[in-house]
């Protein structure tokens, strides 16, 4: 917190730029991502400074770190499709390109490469569990990466690949 003395209008306009995120569960012990702070990366520009692309994006980041987190040592994460018939796909990235496109990259069950490009306004995302490569010592965990490039983003480093 920094010494800054604000007016009350800068002190409404502020909280009015500022994302709120809430939630309401069942179940007390299940913690979520609306829980939890910003992350400084993403206040590092302000939201209305954003395309709806970038912001869908790093919010997703998000959700899909907090989702690998309630997974055990053989699951990973996978998009399910509820429309397509298009079955799972292993999230491997995740892009937007401005201002209005998200793009998901990865594999389905068989080990097809898949790549789903959506409009912002027709984003749904089901974050599904599925089992880790066979081969895999370590279970893959994007969100955490992807949540990493963010950081590095926001620094003006050149996220890792």
């Amino acid at each position: 917190m920094d010494n800054k003395i604000a007016t009350s209008a800068e002190a409404m306009e502020a909280s009015v730029m500022m994302p709120t995120a809430r939630v309401v569960h069942s179940d007390p012990d299940v913690h979520t991502v609306e829980q939890e702070p910003m992350p400084e990366a993403l206040n590092k520009k302000p939201v209305d400074q954003k395309s709806p692309a970038e912001w869908a994006y790093q919010r997703l980041i998000l959700y899909i770190q907090n989702f690998e987190k309630t997974l055990n040592n053989e699951e990973e994460v996978a998009m399910g499709f509820t429309d397509t018939g298009g079955g799972l796909l292993k999230i491997e990235g995740i892009g937007y390109f401005d201002p209005d496109i998200v793009t998901f990259y990865g594999k389905d069950q068989t080990g097809t490469r898949i790549q789903l490009v959506q409009h912002v306004t027709q984003l749904n995302v089901l974050l599904r569990s599925m089992p880790k490569a066979v081969d895999a010592v370590e279970p893959n965990r994007i969100g955490f990466r992807l949540a990493e490039a963010l950081e590095e983003g926001a620094s003006g480093k050149k996220p890792s690949t």
